[in-house]
């Protein structure tokens, strides 16, 4: 039986969009700590919690990564970002670890989202991920995964969905 709170959370899911423009205005301290925390608490293999987090709010560090990427504008232009990193010691097996780390990645663009805040999860930079770990001042044991910018939404963002019966190999 489905419970008020498990369709305010169904909702959540079907209304997060990928966000690009943000307004310029301020995120407070307490609400990044929360989408931080949501990512935290994402499930893991022998709870090992491989990511690590570091926050990016300084605009010279923004512009910097922002040259590394063709999505510029939207991490110059958001209020900030988190890069997501795998710490290779602390995991015990790469393919679940990393499927770890984009359930955490996850938790953090729901949490925003329900928080008001837009992201949208940048994957593009990767091309570039010793350049991102050398700016950011992280040691090689971990590896950059992906750069999620966040803000106020200025934009409506709106996505479609493949029909159930178009992804539903079967039922058995």
């Amino acid at each position: 039986m489905i419970q008020n709170d498990e369709i305010k959370l169904l909702d959540i899911i079907r209304t997060r969009r990928s966000i690009r423009k943000y307004k310029k205005e301020p995120v407070a301290d307490l609400l990044i700590n929360d989408i931080l925390e949501a990512g935290r608490w994402a499930p893991s293999g022998m709870n090992n919690q491989p990511w690590r987090f570091v926050v990016i709010k300084n605009k010279s560090f923004k512009d910097k990564l922002s040259s590394m990427t063709n999505y510029s504008s939207i991490i110059s232009e958001s209020e900030f970002c988190v890069a997501v990193f795998y710490n290779g010691p602390a995991g015990y097996h790469r393919d679940k670890d990393l499927m770890s780390i984009g359930a955490c990645i996850q938790n953090m663009l729901l949490y925003s989202h329900h928080l008001g805040i837009g992201s949208v999860w940048l994957g593009e930079i990767l091309k570039n991920k010793d350049k991102v770990a050398e700016v950011l001042g992280v040691i090689p044991s971990n590896e950059f995964m992906a750069l999620i910018a966040f803000g106020y939404p200025d934009e409506e963002a709106i996505s479609e969905r493949l029909k159930m019966n178009e992804i539903l190999l079967k039922v058995l």
